[in-house]
């Protein structure tokens, strides 16, 4: 008997290993109805308490994805001549049902856990010097009496060597608005020193509280892709529910989505958007051209232009004052007037202005650049420009203030990439005009960024980078109020992060404030999540025993049952549902 159970340890222990070993993280299967994920344990929730991003395996029920019949009969009589019907990888569009992740019966991952704690004994498994594993983590069923939903099991080592085991236990209720049925602080010391028996106790606290994104109004849930929490940590809590205390740390975690019509920068959105449309048509050959914002035709707007150009004695420094005049309402919302719409756009800047709101083809574009290089090459205008300015329409006025333009043929994507050329020349001087007014950083800092000396497509893709820093430092000045130092500092984080990773509007970005900087945002507040933790001993052999109340489960295999009507959901309502998840550890040290 013992033989046996040494060698099921011993065959999971090779599994786990072996795909330890290797880099992909494609699911194993294990006894034909076990599924074995690799991952980072912040992607799951409960995980994420006591693993964060480390790598853990997690085990849940295997379950094949069935193909439904009524899906299989359309894939086959479908029109083969449809090209369209095949995704991505070249396969037919038959959906699998997907059940989500599926718990394994709580004796069952007792078992799975008893099998990794042999493998990781050398006193009693055949696995000599056993390298550690990754955490272990099992979704259950709630079938026991404690009705636990995860199991998980972590290694305990002393240099190399692993010395021992912890082994945790989570056990989840369904939400209620009863606060004196939750567990009080004194019962959670007691939990805990059922298992340790420890001489002394620290108890801290933690709490996330939603300041900006999707919000509730008269019912009905605004959804937004953009999300503002802050986290607390402090000690010595006090009281289950307690509001964080001023001495608390509280780092912000920043997720901004462009394009939020709520946004000061929207306007600013929308003329990256036309950038993007015309970089997407040169790199694919086919455009989707965007609704023109004027009613008024490309080549028009061009022509009155030139003509008011013409009709006018200029000097640069009467282009600049009619500049001004013409931009003031580039940007509708006051706050950001001043910083925002430039007064000194030049004569190229103000011609993409016109042609961005009016463009609907490739010939518009065409026409228009024929219009101006006639004007410039028969001298009717002397228009001025930045000193700065990088783009082959500006080369060419430059040329005819000499009377010596080149020779231009306005065909195939030529006039497409003067345009896009003349777009990046005038965003990339609204960031920079931002960013330096406001002494977020320097030029040197912005270098790459900025630089041309990159392909077009690259400096499309770093230009989508400048503007949704803009809106993240934008969004935390207009609805969070922080002050210059952590706007700086946030600014600084953003520039070293995407100058390393790709544009990425889910990555979190963490920024570090004092509570009382968002007092007021908080303290009136009711937290979406709130927790304590009970810990004694040191270093590896410390244990935990913790209690989180959330406005949601932590666990996403089982269905909660709840003490309110449906209606409070909706935030009828005004106190809040706690779910409660409950997580113990026991340490097993190897003789």
């Amino acid at each position: 008997m013992g033989s046996k159970v040494i060698s099921s340890a011993t065959a999971f222990y090779n599994v786990l290993r072996s795909f330890q070993d290797v880099e992909s993280n494609e699911p194993r299967t294990f006894e034909e109805d076990i599924q074995i994920l690799k991952m980072n344990g912040d992607r799951v929730a409960v995980v994420n308490l006591y693993c964060g991003n480390q790598p853990v395996f997690i085990c849940e029920k295997y379950v094949p994805k069935i193909i439904e019949p009524n899906d299989q009969q359309m894939a086959e009589t479908s029109n083969c001549a449809d090209d369209n019907a095949e995704d991505a990888d070249g396969n037919s569009s038959v959906l699998p049902s997907e059940l989500g992740p599926q718990p394994l019966t709580v004796m069952k991952a007792r078992q799975l856990l008893s099998q990794y704690t042999l493998s990781q004994n050398a006193n009693v498994s055949a696995v000599d010097n056993n390298p550690a594993l990754h955490p272990l983590w099992v979704r259950c069923d709630m079938s026991d009496p404690a009705e636990t939903t995860w199991f998980g099991a972590e290694t305990v080592s002393v240099g190399s060597k692993v010395s021992g085991v912890k082994l945790y236990s989570v056990t989840c209720k369904g939400a209620t608005l009863d606060k004196k049925s939750l567990i009080t602080l004194d019962e959670l010391k007691q939990e805990h020193k059922k298992r340790h028996h420890p001489s002394s106790m620290a108890i801290k606290g933690n709490a996330r509280f939603n300041l900006f994104g999707s919000t509730i109004v008269e019912n009905t849930m605004i959804e937004s892709q953009s999300s503002v929490t802050v986290d607390f940590k402090w000690s010595h809590v006090e009281s289950i529910l307690e509001t964080p205390p001023l001495s608390s740390t509280a780092t912000l975690n920043i997720k901004i989505a462009s394009g939020d019509m709520r946004s000061p920068v929207f306007e600013m959105y929308r003329e990256l958007e036309f950038l993007q449309t015309l970089a997407d048509g040169l790199r694919t050959g086919e455009t989707e051209w965007m609704e023109p914002l004027e009613t008024t035709s490309a080549v028009n707007l061009t022509k009155t232009y030139l003509e008011e150009l013409q009709s006018t004695a200029k000097t640069p420094q009467v282009q600049a004052e009619k500049t001004t005049e013409t931009t003031k309402t580039e940007t509708d919302t006051p706050i950001f007037n001043s910083l925002l719409g430039r007064g000194d756009l030049d004569f190229v800047e103000q011609l993409w202005v016109r042609m961005r709101k009016s463009v609907t083809s490739y010939q518009d574009i065409g026409d228009c650049l024929k219009l101006v290089i006639e004007a410039l090459r028969y001298g009717d205008i002397k228009p001025w420009i930045h000193r700065d300015s990088s783009s082959s329409l500006s080369k060419l006025i430059l040329q005819s203030y000499h009377q010596q333009i080149d020779h231009v043929s306005l065909t195939g994507v030529t006039p497409v990439h003067m345009l896009l050329e003349m777009g990046l020349d005038k965003m990339r001087k609204d960031y920079i005009n931002y960013l330096i007014g406001e002494q977020l950083t320097t030029l040197n800092h912005l270098c790459y960024y900025l630089s041309t000396e990159v392909d077009l497509q690259e400096q499309v893709i770093r230009l989508r980078k400048l503007h949704h820093l803009l809106e993240i430092i934008v969004t935390c000045t207009t609805f969070l109020g922080l002050p210059y130092d952590r706007l700086f500092l946030l600014t600084q984080s953003c520039l070293q992060h995407y100058k390393t990773y790709p544009y990425d509007e889910d990555h979190e970005f963490k920024l570090q404030i004092k509570p009382a900087l968002i007092s007021h945002f908080y303290q009136k507040e009711h937290p979406v999540v709130w927790g304590a933790e009970v810990s004694s001993g040191h270093g590896p052999r410390e244990v935990r025993t913790t209690l989180q109340l959330s406005d949601r489960p932590l666990v996403d295999h089982v269905i909660f049952e709840t003490d309110y009507p449906n209606e409070t959901v909706n935030g009828d309502s005004e106190d809040p549902a706690f779910f409660s998840t409950m997580v113990c550890c026991s340490l097993i040290n190897f003789a």
